[in-house]
């Protein structure tokens, strides 16, 4: 059955959401760190993304082995001095915690102080969101520091557990990354094929505040569209091609969110076309996908602190381009320092 195969599913689609938000629009995450710290920010605060190096950690492989993995911490951002470190979860997970002490003491070696005997290390502040939630999902991830001389030290903060944020709560707070996962506490009617008319009305009522917000210019056209599509996004991904799929996705415009290759792909022939047919559409299509490769990995690369040798080198080696088409691109979208 279509409903038991959806929930074999992995969940890469919940971590591409969340992953492209914070890079795309980390502003929007001001109001998530108000409420969830108690802050105060103003959504025109400059928010800074902090590189998120890799732990190794171990897994457990089907025949009982050990792999080692490196893995990447989801999101540290430093918001007027002060650092913030939160890790988006679909379920319960116990290693959690470990994972959680392991982010945050790779986090806090960037900021640490010390001198002959002494070394001050500054914990960042932290907080699991949980997408969904099952009858094991922790209220508060808390890290115990025992030490030799008896003392022991709690490290600990209040989960983040979606299914209890009501949408007007959403809606007032602005907590514009909520609402992708939204949909997700009807999961099970959705992939059911039951009645889904409270789903469709939550639905509706995001669509129609994030349009009001919007109007209001407390949401960017950009912001706005790529909301819709992560939406649809989850959609598609709780759905798996059911009946339910085209009624909800139509909700909010029907748009669902390009992946990266199909973007540039569009980009590509559309560029080809501008070009004319002289060009050939080949031709187009070959030049649009590297210019957008080039333009997004420098993007981010700038985003996470690359310098323009390390940027030339990558597209060098990455996209295959010449030193001289690397350069042409760095000029065209890189930001020149200030």
């Amino acid at each position: 059955m279509k409903g038991q195969n959806n929930m074999q599913k992995k969940t890469p689609d919940y971590d591409n959401v969340f992953k492209t938000m914070k890079s795309k629009h980390k502003r929007l995450f001001i109001s998530v760190i108000n409420d969830t710290f108690g802050k105060n920010y103003p959504m025109d605060a400059k928010v800074e993304m902090l590189p998120s190096e890799g732990y190794l950690t171990e897994s457990e492989t089907v025949n009982g082995s050990k792999d080692i993995e490196e893995q990447i911490s989801d999101f540290v951002i430093k918001i007027e001095g002060e650092i913030y470190l939160l890790e988006c979860q679909s379920y319960d997970d116990g290693s959690m915690a470990i994972r959680i002490a392991e982010y945050a003491f790779i986090v806090a070696r960037q900021f640490a102080t010390w001198d002959i005997g002494h070394a001050t290390i500054p914990m960042p502040r932290f907080s699991v969101i949980y997408v969904k939630r099952t009858e094991k999902t922790p209220k508060t991830t808390t890290i115990t520091f025992s030490f030799p001389d008896g003392q022991s030290v709690n490290y600990e903060s209040a989960n983040v557990i979606l299914e209890e944020f009501t949408k007007e709560y959403i809606v007032e707070k602005k907590l514009f990354p909520y609402i992708p996962f939204y949909i997700t506490r009807y999961e099970k009617d959705i992939v059911s094929e039951g009645n889904i008319e409270n789903a469709v009305k939550d639905l509706e009522y995001l669509r129609n505040e994030m349009i009001r917000l919007y109007g209001a210019k407390e949401l960017s056209e950009n912001e706005l569209i790529d909301l819709k599509g992560f939406v649809n996004t989850i959609i598609t991904h709780i759905t798996n091609g059911n009946q339910n799929e085209e009624r909800l996705v139509n909700i909010m415009g029907g748009t669902v969110i390009e992946t990266e290759s199909e973007r540039l792909i569009r980009q590509g022939i559309n560029q080809g076309i501008g070009q004319g047919i002289s060009q050939g559409i080949s031709q187009g299509i070959s030049q649009g996908i590297s210019q957008g490769e080039a333009k997004m990995l420098i993007e981010m690369g700038q985003e996470y602190g690359l310098d323009d040798a390390t940027l030339l080198k990558k597209m060098q080696d990455k996209i295959g381009l010449s030193l001289e088409q690397a350069t042409a691109y760095l000029e065209q979208y890189g930001k020149q320092p200030i």
